[in-house]
């Protein structure tokens, strides 16, 4: 349990005890100021202690935002402090340094816990500092003041309050007016039975592949169940989100659930998809056309995270296009055609759902694919113009990030080595990778079956990829190097699979370039979480995407011959060695991690 101090006498009739209590904090109260670093050394090391002036006025949703929110190791609102186990020795250290005033001096003080927070704040200790917008928080010194800030949180409902702000200020349009109006309040009932955002998730993932066994059996009944589970899984993937923000849960293990799990989702439910076309229609086989939308919309996701990273530190980060583009979100109805028009998760699932329940697999995804890529193109443009127009002058994490996101192994740590660690000129690194993805995609597509040509074709590409990655990825375009590569990677696999002859190629096919993306998809949250790229021992021990592609080329050129198991084989294989050894690697980490807790607050992510 948590502790909270109060930094001198109750004051008689005030309710700050019982919400400290409400709140999960052991209260004890300080005779004066003097007393509270006496009080602060009986508190164990490892606990979470607040500082709470007894008189301290206002909302008890301000005191739960700045004294439990798990994810900052020090918080302050008026009135009131917390600091974690990480920041006791500087609280330690800010008491002493804070001018107590004893009583009967005479002299006016601030509240000890503002006091001991702008200490803090000195001392390089990052003090949060919630927004409570129409929330009240503050010290009321007389009978006058108490009075007037009662009548101020009674003017405002602190819980009406705090289930809008459980609600992502920025998220798509479908979610926004088809799912948060009622999403948030299922979030409220599940914090009231003590449910975590955790077991949110998980019922999430577990609605959404019962939906992709029903989309599985092929039949018109299953298709409209599928649809029906698919949408209950995402207003339980909204739930989740809404339930951290309400009850202040985050975590970890959290962030990394609702993450990876959405992809999982989404892609099992395509396995699906493709399994209940074949057992309706044998001739009717989709698994290219779901191995097509898992490449792309992880392409898409990549271009993303890869544009992100390059640019959120990036110093005088100007550009006329971006300017223009946030004009164009302060006009009305343009914000919510530009929110859909690249085809969020929200108005994604929808329509799947909606194409699943009336429509065949196939329908479904030539629809599919269609969207994704009118929106990969309309957002990769409008980054690209960004990039260009930009004058920024990007760091070296920002380039850290891009070569992590590139997934090289030992061929291309060679290949690179021949550049000497010397910049290539201009937009050289994108066209490189550009370049070496175009050749050995071109020669699956199209050089006879069973030759070498692919695997001299992956030996180029590696040489290439290595060349594009050489130096640090500083450049305007630079951020394209990783996409690049996840599209060369993952569409050498499907073109293989798609030529293939070998029975049951393609969902082998769907595994590995799934067990690939999870690699990916882990790297890229790990980044985002502070902790840097997963061990260098572990790229190296799945080859790299370079040493992944020769892999296949590799089996194809043995065993892609006529109608046999050998191409398919070698796929399963691959897919489950990768599977087993990122899986096994990521669990450690995030279950062990002290990552701080990253939860999306921007919007959906495409």
């Amino acid at each position: 349990m948590s502790t909270a101090i109060l930094t001198g006498p109750p004051v008689a009739g005030s309710s700050l005890e019982s919400d400290l209590r409400a709140l999960g904090f052991d209260v004890r109260a300080a005779g004066s100021a003097v007393d509270v670093p006496m009080l602060l050394d009986e508190v164990p090391a490892g606990r979470r202690v607040a500082l709470v002036d007894p008189a301290f006025v206002g909302h008890v949703h301000s005191l739960r935002l700045a004294l439990t929110d798990p994810r900052f190791p020090a918080a302050s609102v008026p009135g009131a402090l917390t600091a974690r186990p990480e920041a006791r020795a500087a609280l330690d250290r800010a008491l002493a340094s804070a001018p107590v005033h004893a009583p009967g001096s005479g002299q006016p003080a601030e509240p000890l816990p503002d006091e001991a927070a702008a200490a803090l704040q000195e001392a390089g200790i990052g003090v949060h500092r919630p927004e409570l917008g129409v929330l009240v928080a503050e010290v009321a010194h007389d009978d006058d003041q108490r009075a007037a800030a009662q009548r101020s949180v009674d003017a405002v409902d602190g819980e009406d309050v705090r289930l809008r702000s459980a609600v992502k200020a920025r998220d798509g349009f479908f979610t926004t007016f088809c799912i948060s109006p009622y999403s948030r309040y299922l979030a409220r009932w599940c914090a009231r039975r003590d449910l975590t955002p955790n077991q949110v998730t998980t019922a999430s993932l577990v609605t959404a592949l019962i939906a992709a066994g029903c989309a599985a059996t092929g039949s018109r009944p299953g298709f409209v169940a599928a649809g029906l589970l698919l949408l209950g899984s995402f207003v339980l993937d909204a739930t989740d989100g809404q339930l951290a923000r309400y009850a202040l849960k985050y975590s970890t293990l959290g962030a990394w659930l609702d993450a990876t799990f959405d992809r999982a989702k989404e892609y099992a439910f395509y396995a699906g998809l493709a399994l209940g076309a074949a057992r309706s229609d044998p001739a009717d086989d989709v698994w290219a056309l779901a191995l097509g939308a898992m490449v792309l919309q992880t392409v898409r996701h990549v271009v993303d995270f890869s544009f992100n990273e390059a640019n959120h530190d990036a110093q005088a980060n100007t550009s006329p296009t971006a300017a223009l583009s946030e004009r164009l979100d302060n006009a009305g109805w343009t914000i919510w055609l530009r929110r859909m028009v690249v085809l969020p998760i929200g108005e994604r699932w929808a329509l799947i759902a909606v194409l699943t329940a009336l429509t065949t697999p196939r329908i479904t995804f030539v629809v599919l694919l269609v969207g994704c890529a009118l929106a990969a193109c309309y957002t990769t443009a409008g980054r690209v113009l960004r990039s260009l127009t930009r004058r920024a002058h990007r760091t070296d994490r920002a380039a850290r990030a891009l070569a992590d996101l590139a997934d090289s192994g030992p061929l291309a740590e060679a290949a690179s080595r021949l550049l000497g660690g010397r910049r290539l000129p201009g937009p050289a690194a994108p066209a490189l990778a550009f370049a070496g993805g175009v050749l050995v995609a071109a020669v699956a597509a199209f050089a006879p079956l069973g030759t070498v040509w692919p695997l001299l074709a992956a030996l180029g590409y590696a040489l290439l990829a290595g060349l594009a990655v050489a130096a640090p990825l500083k450049g305007p375009l630079d951020w394209l190097v990783p996409p690049v590569l996840r599209a060369a990677e993952y569409g050498t696999v499907l073109l293989l699979a798609a030529r293939a002859e070998s029975p049951g190629a393609l969902p082998a096919a769907y595994g590995l370039v799934a067990a690939v993306a999870y690699h990916h998809y882990d790297t890229v949250y790990r980044i985002r979480g502070g902790t840097g790229a997963p061990p260098h021992l572990l790229v190296r021990a799945i080859g790299g995407q370079e040493g992944r592609t020769l892999a296949v080329t590799l089996a194809a050129a043995l065993w892609l011959h006529g109608a046999g198991q050998g191409f398919t084989v070698a796929l399963t294989v691959l897919a489950a060695v990768i599977a087993a050894v990122v899986l096994i690697e990521s669990i450690r980490f995030w279950v062990s991690s002290h990552a701080p807790a990253v939860h999306d607050e921007s919007g959906e992510p495409a």
